[in-house]
C-alpha cells in the first residue's frame, strides 16, 4: 500500500510539474507582472511603468561586452522597419510591423504564431509595438481599430474602432495597460483633428472615458492638433498617468490659432480611472515647427538640489530638457541640449518664449532644431548608477516656410532640412549640462537607448551599427554591423541564467549573448 502511495504521489508531482509551464503561460502580464517586472520580462513598451529602459542585469559588463556574439536573428520577410520595442512575457516575444504581429521564442527564435491585419487603407509610418494584460495582447491597426488577441495562438478575441481613419486618424503607438485599462493614443496631424487619450475594458472593447486634448474642429478660437502617438508612463503611488501630446493645427501656420494653443505640446496628467486632468506644463507653447512633446516622460526618484522629488524628466523635440515636480508640474529646470535658436528664453514657469521672428515665413526662417527636432519617439535611458538622462540627440537646422497658397488646413507651409547629425549625450539632470557625447555620424541615427546596472549604453548608430558604450564616459566597447537603419529601441532580460540583448535593423530581430 506505501508502494502504490508512493507511485500516485510521484505520478501527480510530474503532472503538476508538466502543468506548471502551461498555468504560467496562462497567467500571462498578469497586474503584479506589470508592476513589479521580473528580470525574465520585459512586460512594458518601455520595460516597467518609468520609462527609464534601465535594467539591473549585470552579466553583459563593460569587461566582458567585446565578447558578445549573435545568439539568433529573425527575419521578418518585410519590407517595413521594425519600429517596436517587444514584450517579452514567459520567454515569449511579441513584435510588430504594420499589420504583423510576431510570437517568437525568446531563446531560440523560433517562431510560434505570425497574425497579420487585412490591409487598410490607413497611414502605414511605422509600428511601435502591443501591450499585454494577462492572456491577451492589444494592437492597433493603421486604419484606428484596435485589436484583442489570444497571446497564446494570435486568434482575434475581439475589435472596435477607435478613431475615423476615413478623417485622416490612423494609429501606430503600443498601449499602455493601467490596472484593467488599455490607453491607447491617436495620430492625425495631416489634417486639422483633434487628439485624445481613450480608456478602454481589455475584456469588452468598450470606452471607459476619453480625455481630449483639443476641442472639435471648428471651435471658435481655438486650434486642433495635441496627437497622443506615442506612449506614455505611469506612477502607481501618486496613480497619475504622464503623457505627451503633439503639434496644433494648422501645423505651420499660427495665425488662425492665436495665443499658447493648451493642450498642445505638452506632458499631461491625467486620472487613469477617471481621464481627469490633474496638471499639465507646455514645453512649446504657440508651436509652429512640429515639434511634438510626445518624447518619453521619464519618472525618476531621487535628490534635485538637495531635496528629495519625485521627478519627471522628458529631452524634448523642440531641444530642450525639462525637470518636472510629478506630483504637481512645476518646473525645476529647464536647459538646451542642442543648437536652439527659436526661443527668447524661459518665462517664469520653466517654459521657452517663442521668437516671432522664428515663425514660418514666405521667404523662410533658418531654424535649429529642424522639423524631425532634437529627438523624436525614438526612447532615451535614465542611467540610475551614474545619474544620467541618456538621450539618441540630433542638432541640426532646417529652413521653415510659411506658404500662403495651402491656407490654414493640415501642414500649410513646407520645410527643408540644412544639416543635421546623431550625437548620444549624457545629461546631468541637476544642471543640464552634457556629462559626455558619443558621435553617432551625419544626419542622425533612429535608435534608442537602453542602460544596465553594470555601466553599459547599448544603442545604434547612423551607419547601422549596433553599439555598446561605457555608461561613464561614452567610449566604444562593442559594435556589430547590421546591414540596415536602425530606428528602435534595445531591450535586455534574462532566461536560463543567460542575459540576452535583443536590438532590430530593417526587418530583422537580433538577439545578442555572451558565449
Amino acid at each position: 500500500m506505501n508502494l502504490l502511495k508512493a507511485t500516485l504521489l510521484a505520478a501527480v508531482s510530474a503532472m503538476i510539474v508538466i502543468a506548471l509551464p502551461r498555468v504560467m503561460l496562462a497567467q500571462g502580464a498578469a497586474e503584479h507582472m506589470l508592476l513589479h517586472p521580473p528580470v525574465d520580462s520585459w512586460p512594458l513598451y518601455h520595460g516597467d511603468y518609468s520609462g527609464r529602459r534601465h535594467s539591473s542585469l549585470t552579466q553583459i559588463t563593460p569587461q566582458n561586452v567585446r565578447n558578445l556574439t549573435l545568439a539568433w536573428a529573425f527575419q521578418t520577410d518585410q519590407l517595413s522597419q521594425i519600429k517596436s520595442s517587444p514584450l517579452l512575457v514567459n520567454g515569449i516575444l511579441y513584435f510588430t510591423v504594420p499589420e504583423n504581429i510576431w510570437a517568437v521564442d525568446a531563446r531560440s527564435g523560433h517562431q510560434i504564431w505570425h497574425y497579420t491585419y487585412p490591409r487598410s487603407p490607413g497611414e502605414h509610418i511605422g509600428h511601435r509595438g502591443v501591450a499585454m494584460y494577462r492572456e491577451s495582447l492589444f494592437f492597433l491597426s493603421p486604419d484606428a481599430h484596435l485589436v484583442c488577441l489570444n497571446a497564446n495562438d494570435g486568434t482575434v478575441r475581439w475589435k472596435v474602432e477607435v478613431a475615423d481613419s476615413t478623417k485622416g486618424y490612423w494609429t501606430s503607438m503600443a498601449p499602455l495597460v493601467v490596472g484593467n485599462r488599455v490607453l491607447i493614443g491617436v495620430s492625425g496631424d495631416f489634417d486639422n483633428l483633434s487628439g485624445y487619450i481613450r480608456s478602454i475594458d481589455p475584456e469588452t472593447g468598450a470606452t471607459q472615458w476619453q480625455w481630449n486634448s483639443t476641442p472639435p474642429a471648428g471651435t471658435p478660437n481655438q486650434t486642433t492638433g495635441g496627437m497622443t502617438w506615442m506612449t506614455g508612463t505611469y506612477d502607481p503611488d501618486l496613480n497619475l498617468v504622464y503623457w505627451g501630446t503633439g503639434n496644433p493645427t494648422p501645423v505651420l501656420k499660427g495665425s488662425t490659432r492665436p495665443g499658447d494653443n493648451p493642450y498642445t505640446c505638452s506632458i499631461v496628467a491625467l486620472n487613469p480611472d477617471t481621464g481627469i486632468l490633474v496638471w499639465s506644463f507646455q514645453v512649446s507653447p504657440h508651436d509652429t515647427h512640429d515639434w511634438d512633446a510626445v518624447e518619453t516622460p521619464v519618472l525618476v526618484d531621487g535628490d534635485f538640489h538637495g531635496e528629495p522629488k519625485k521627478m519627471l524628466m522628458q529631452t524634448s523635440r523642440n531641444g530642450y530638457f525639462f525637470v518636472l515636480d510629478r506630483t504637481n508640474g512645476k518646473n525645476l529646470l529647464t536647459a538646451p541640449f542642442g543648437p536652439v535658436n527659436w526661443s527668447l528664453g524661459v518665462d517664469q514657469q520653466g517654459r521657452p518664449i517663442p521668437n516671432p521672428a522664428k515663425e514660418p515665413a514666405p521667404d523662410g526662417r533658418l531654424i535649429a532644431p529642424d522639423e524631425g527636432g532634437m529627438t523624436n519617439y525614438r526612447s532615451p535611458s535614465f542611467d540610475t548608477k551614474n545619474g544620467l538622462f541618456i538621450v539618441d540627440a540630433h542638432p541640426s537646422y532646417g529652413i521653415y516656410f510659411a506658404k500662403i497658397a495651402d491656407g490654414v488646413y493640415g501642414w500649410a507651409g513646407a520645410d527643408y532640412g540644412v544639416w543635421g547629425k546623431g550625437v548620444i549625450e549624457a545629461i546631468d539632470y541637476q544642471t543640464g549640462k552634457v556629462r559626455w557625447s558619443h558621435e553617432l555620424g551625419p544626419h542622425g541615427s533612429g535608435a534608442g537607448v537602453l542602460t544596465t546596472d553594470s555601466g553599459l549604453t547599448f544603442t545604434g548608430d547612423a551607419m547601422g551599427n549596433f553599439l555598446a558604450l561605457d555608461s561613464s564616459d561614452g567610449k566604444t566597447l562593442w559594435h556589430a554591423g547590421s546591414g540596415s537603419h536602425i530606428v528602435s529601441s534595445p531591450i535586455t532580460y534574462e532566461l536560463d541564467g543567460h542575459q540576452y540583448v535583443l536590438s532590430s535593423s530593417g526587418g530583422v530581430l537580433f538577439a545578442w549573448a555572451l558565449p
